[in-house]
């Protein structure tokens, strides 16, 4: 089946210019630039639009002039090990663990121009495109839309769709590709990577080898440890409106509700850990279904080894077992500064019939899930 990907795929230099026109008469879009850079005028920012000729000059003006600053505020330094490993190709599918909605890919791009590589094409889902700037802008930001909500023969095609272009992105474009590892983030933490998302990268394979089919991606797990996470009392909060709400849907403001906070609040020290997918050849024979489910337990195993473990993961761990098994490792000064922010972010929850221990708890969980992994991990090796 062919494919010309043209509403999914990012945006070209050639057609940027067009879309950026488009953007330049977006009132919401340009109110937003202008609250950016509050010392441009109207015209300032019409002209700054039209200086961009390539998609390359529009990202390395977003890092330079919002990513940058942000993380200086935002932040205590946002580091990464592992490129050493991956020094052979440039063309990769780095799939990681989901923590923030927009940072996650944002970060990854800033790291990989750092050391002088490419940016990578970013997955990101439509459910996000809650006002029509948002697709042009991250279209523009090299981004490919992953098609969410889908009925009827979409259900098929649409995946189908996805999978091709992604190996099309590797295989014939050259370019990496970053996706997270599970649909939406993972908001307790417990990291595991979907099945469904390892089915749909091999819808495309034409080998009659399932390995050589994922080989071919060039699979790269990326490992996230965000020190603080500024929405975890908003994912706490979700759950108890889940738990209390069986019909509980989330609104379209919830979302950008999250990125924002996501985006303004303080996370503390950010670490990415980029290593090589070793042990795809061990993948045993079987059905296609059982090779799936060994191939995400070995992202996951990756993925979970290679956390940056902070003393807010061991305190939350010591808080939720009743236990002093990382007393040791932690100081009571650090103790006291966590226990102060977890009451700070349960605070900052607004519900009729707010289940504080329920909240406390859902929120210690989301810290010590990485470490609980970290270890089953670690003890697998």
């Amino acid at each position: 089946m062919e494919h010309n990907f043209d509403d999914i795929r990012p945006f070209n230099d050639k057609e940027m210019q067009a879309e950026i026109q488009i953007l330049s008469e977006d009132e919401n879009f340009l109110s937003l630039l202008m609250n950016l850079f509050p010392q441009s005028s109207h015209e300032d920012i019409l002209k700054l639009l039209n200086s961009f000729q390539t998609v390359r000059d529009f990202q390395v003006y977003l890092i330079d002039k919002i990513v940058k600053p942000l993380m200086l505020h935002t932040t205590t330094g946002v580091v990464c090990s592992g490129f050493e490993e991956i020094k052979n190709s440039f063309n990769r599918l780095f799939i990681s663990n989901h923590r923030d909605i927009v940072l996650d890919a944002v970060y990854l791009n800033f790291l990989l121009l750092q050391e002088g590589r490419d940016t990578c094409e970013i997955a990101i889902g439509d459910n996000l495109f809650i006002y029509p700037w948002i697709e042009k802008v991250v279209r523009i930001n090299k981004s490919i839309v992953v098609k969410r909500n889908i009925t009827g023969r979409a259900q098929h095609a649409v995946p189908c769709e996805l999978s091709a272009y992604l190996r099309h992105a590797i295989t014939e474009k050259n370019s990496s590709v970053w996706i997270a590892q599970r649909e939406g983030r993972a908001k307790d933490s417990n990291d595991i990577t979907q099945v469904a998302l390892l089915k749909m990268l091999n819808m495309s394979g034409k080998s009659g080898c399932f390995t050589d089919n994922m080989r071919q991606l060039n699979i790269t797990p990326v490992t996230i440890s965000y020190e603080y996470d500024p929405c975890d009392y908003l994912k706490a909060k979700e759950f108890q409106e889940k738990r209390d709400n069986p019909d509980y849907k989330k609104k379209p403001e919830t979302d950008a509700l999250n990125m924002k906070t996501g985006i303004e609040g303080q996370k503390g020290r950010v670490q990415y850990v980029i290593s090589e997918l070793q042990g795809i050849e061990t993948i045993k024979q079987g059905t296609v279904n059982e090779q799936l489910e060994e191939l995400a337990l070995l992202i996951d195993k990756h993925i979970h080894k290679n956390y940056t473990i902070y003393p807010g993961n061991m305190i939350a761990f010591d808080l939720l077992e009743g236990k002093n098994m990382y007393t040791g490792k932690y100081s009571e000064e650090e103790k006291t500064t966590f226990e102060k922010y977890l009451q700070r972010q349960l605070d900052k929850i607004k519900l009729e019939n707010k289940d504080v221990p329920f909240l406390r708890k859902k929120i210690l969980e989301m810290y010590a899930n990485p470490l609980t992994n970290h270890l089953k991990a670690t003890k697998l090796n």
